[in-house]
């Protein structure tokens, strides 16, 4: 149940807001361990429509959750309480929603619950990855530790995202561009010319003719084009989530030439950090190994990891399994971790061969950066030299005449 609360705090300011509780007396006793005083109590009804966030807009972005990790890992540290630690983290978090899910968190945490227990109740937000580390601690007593290496591995994994991402922007940014000048052609500058040489009665050249098609197409049927486009869009997103599709997604990455051995060092990046970092939360390796299968996003390793998972059930090494698969885990790989395994420090051996990868990654994306810049401006030139050579050859056949 849900109730409206005014209540005092410490320094006598009015404090509003709203609390979850099974009954009116928990909820008093909620506010009561926050030492405020309740001045009023009542039952939250449905709040009108226009007053309801839209759940759209309510999403919590991978960059704040490493915000929160590393602010809950050094409050923790300090020896503050779950609950005050959860609580100004609450006050300083600029999402609602995700201030909310504080707030409440802070409240189970409170009542009772476990943390991992809580994070659980938010499985959007918080991964299985996430959740098992912190249970690890819980378990271990070592939660401060744990919660530490928490933050330091999401704090690597955003710094890989954000690599990413930024070599992305540069391409998008000319592709926008492209398509904002094509808009621009077709609906503004070429309908004008083609009036204007009717008019002249000359015979147009072929690239003139080509373009002037092109736009006339465009207009007529441009909008069947774009709702087909949508329409197969929205197909394939909902095929994507079918394990069919993401089963073959994954098959066609991993074929591509010039993308295919980025994204392996992505992957391979990606498993050996999770992994080493589940190990050494004190997680046994059989569970970090299906967790580590379910976040490496990729459908074939997830297939070889879930293998490997099932080879040690058996008694057999990790390296052992990956060693079938050459294309999908380099010898490199699986020398460093039968190292690893038999000196008995897969943790290190591990976190060096992240390291690696990830310095592979981060050169791979310098290098395709210096190559994709020139390459899309002379891709952009071309294509408004082909529109100018249309625009401007009848223009001069014109006044030559």
């Amino acid at each position: 149940m849900k109730f409206n609360y005014q209540a005092r705090d410490e320094k006598g300011e009015t404090q509003t807001g709203v609390i979850d509780a099974s009954s009116r007396e928990a909820a008093l006793q909620l506010l009561g361990r926050r030492s405020m005083y309740v001045t009023l109590l009542e039952e939250a009804g449905e709040a009108p429509w226009y007053s309801k966030r839209i759940a759209l807009f309510e999403h919590v972005s991978f960059k704040e959750v490493v915000t929160f990790s590393r602010q809950i890992a050094i409050m923790f540290k300090s020896q503050v309480s779950l609950v005050e630690s959860l609580h100004v983290i609450s006050q300083q978090s600029a999402n609602p929603a995700f201030k909310e899910k504080i707030l409440k968190m802070s409240e189970m945490v409170e009542g009772g619950a476990a943390f991992s227990r809580v994070l659980s109740e938010y499985p959007q937000v918080f991964s299985s990855f996430y959740v098992n580390m912190v249970k690890s601690g819980e378990v271990s007593g070592k939660l401060a530790e744990v919660l530490d290496k928490l933050a330091d591995h999401m704090e690597r994994e955003y710094g890989l995202i954000s690599k990413i991402k930024g070599a992305l922007v540069y391409p998008i940014f000319v592709v926008v561009l492209a398509i904002g000048v094509l808009f621009l052609m077709v609906f503004f500058v070429v309908p004008k010319l083609t009036e204007v040489l009717k008019e002249s009665g000359q015979e147009l050249p072929a690239i003139t003719r080509g373009v002037i098609a092109f736009t006339a197409f465009l207009q007529s049927w441009g909008w069947l084009l774009l709702l087909f486009m949508i329409a197969l869009g929205i197909v394939w997103a909902r095929w994507a989530r079918t394990q069919e599709g993401k089963a073959a997604i994954g098959k066609l990455l991993l074929r591509i030439p010039l993308v295919s051995p980025f994204l392996k060092m992505v992957y391979l990046s990606r498993f050996a950090e999770n992994l080493a970092t589940l190990i050494a939360g004190g997680i046994p390796i059989i569970q970090s190994l299906e967790i580590s299968a379910s976040i490496v996003g990729n459908s074939v390793y997830e297939h070889i990891i879930e293998e490997s998972k099932e080879a040690i059930s058996h008694g057999t090494q990790i390296s052992g399994t990956f060693q079938r698969y050459p294309k999908e885990f380099p010898p490199l790989f699986t020398q460093m971790l039968d190292v690893g395994e038999r000196a008995g420090n897969m943790e290190e051996t591990l976190l060096a061969v992240a390291r690696f990868y990830q310095q592979e990654v981060d050169r791979t994306v310098d290098s395709l950066l210096s190559i994709l810049e020139p390459a899309l401006l002379i891709v952009l030139g071309l294509g408004v030299g082909f529109l100018m050579a249309a625009v401007v050859l009848p223009l001069y056949q014109i006044g030559t005449t």
